[in-house]
């Protein structure tokens, strides 16, 4: 992926130069698992063979917190963090990320809407989708409402362990059309009338965290159906027969973020930099099915790579786009209702 440093921004951006006279090391946190492992492929690899400076590379769970301590301990060992919307929201206000030159990954008429925000430089867009072993059913599940019928289709079911994605879930499984479900989330009528929801499910439910895991589970038998990534769904095909149901999915952005005072301030500038050029989003798309934030990377995809990422349009026609702004302003008092509701109070 050497060819990458021909274009002009490129070598602006990396300074001119392929293999400085002091190689030097960013290191950048984000979800691990098979996501993490087509980044090194696409991302962290190809930016040492252009610029000679190494990614050092750790896995987290999203969770803030380690984040905040080591901003309040002055002593940020991280330089390039990959968050969901909702966080970088938040965490822009908290003051927790640096703000972000608009066109520090290039020209921002070359990003899809919602990919460039103050703080956050976008790194793919994702699913959380229906998936399913279809060897094990006869009939093929169409969206939540089937996923929620446990009469007719016994069976444990996955679900990501919080609110966000299973409040959407149930009040589409209750009826609610894809387009009204933030409309209808926003009163507490429609609060209450999704917790009850979840209530019908709640036996059958076995919760998960790590993107891994409802690969697993669904490998193992240990559920009939999961929410799940799509694009770990996709990378898990090779080993299992797994599908997706579209309909009802929610698509969202994960973002890097840089932390507020960031010490390699300059290199980890470069680094999403790299990252946000055509052929970088190209390869980390032929690799794991998360569609680029880059507009012209997506004219170097090949038709049946393009057809498995959420920003197909026979994908995204009936998907949800999740709502950052309401899980940033309603997500920690939904998150501790959540938290109450599943120990039971």
């Amino acid at each position: 992926m050497m060819q990458v440093c021909r274009g002009g921004l490129l070598a602006a951006l990396l300074g001119g130069a392929a293999m400085p006279a002091l190689a030097d090391y960013v290191t950048v946190v984000s979800f691990g698992g098979a996501s993490q492992k087509a980044q090194r492929e696409a991302f962290y690899e190809p930016f040492k063979q252009a610029t000679g400076d190494a990614v050092v590379y750790r896995a987290y769970n999203g969770d803030l917190a380690k984040l905040k301590q080591q901003l309040e301990q002055s002593h940020v060992s991280w330089d390039v963090i990959e968050v969901e919307a909702p966080e970088l929201m938040r965490g822009c206000a908290e003051g927790l990320f640096e703000r972000l030159e608009p066109g520090l990954a290039g020209n921002p008429a070359d990003f899809v809407p919602g990919a460039l925000q103050p703080c956050g430089v976008g790194i793919f867009v994702w699913s959380m989708a229906l998936a399913y072993d279809p060897q094990r059913l006869r009939e093929a599940p169409q969206g939540w409402r089937d996923f929620w019928d446990v009469r007719r289709l016994p069976g444990k079911r996955g679900l990501r362990e919080g609110a966000r994605y299973n409040l959407e879930f149930a009040l589409m499984a209750d009826g609610v059309a894809a387009k009204d479900v933030y409309r209808v989330l926003g009163s507490a009528e429609g609060v209450e009338r999704a917790f009850r929801k979840l209530d019908e499910l709640k036996p059958h439910i076995h919760w998960w965290k790590a993107g891994e895991e409802p690969i697993r589970a669904l490998r193992d038998g240990r559920v009939l159906m999961s929410a799940a990534y799509n694009g770990r769904v996709s990378a898990a095909r090779t080993e299992q027969p797994l599908a997706l149901v579209w309909s009802g999915s929610i698509y969202d952005f994960d973002y890097w973020a840089l932390p507020k005072g960031v010490w390699k301030g300059e290199l980890a500038r470069r680094f999403v930099a790299f990252a946000s050029q055509p052929q970088q989003q190209k390869a980390l798309a032929e690799r794991i099915a998360y569609g680029p934030t880059n507009r012209q990377a997506l004219a170097l995809l090949d038709a049946p790579v393009a057809g498995e990422l959420p920003t197909a349009e026979q994908n995204i026609a009936g998907a949800v786009g999740m709502d950052a702004e309401f899980w940033s302003q309603h997500g920690p008092a939904l998150e501790r209702r959540f938290a109450a509701w599943r120990k039971g109070s």
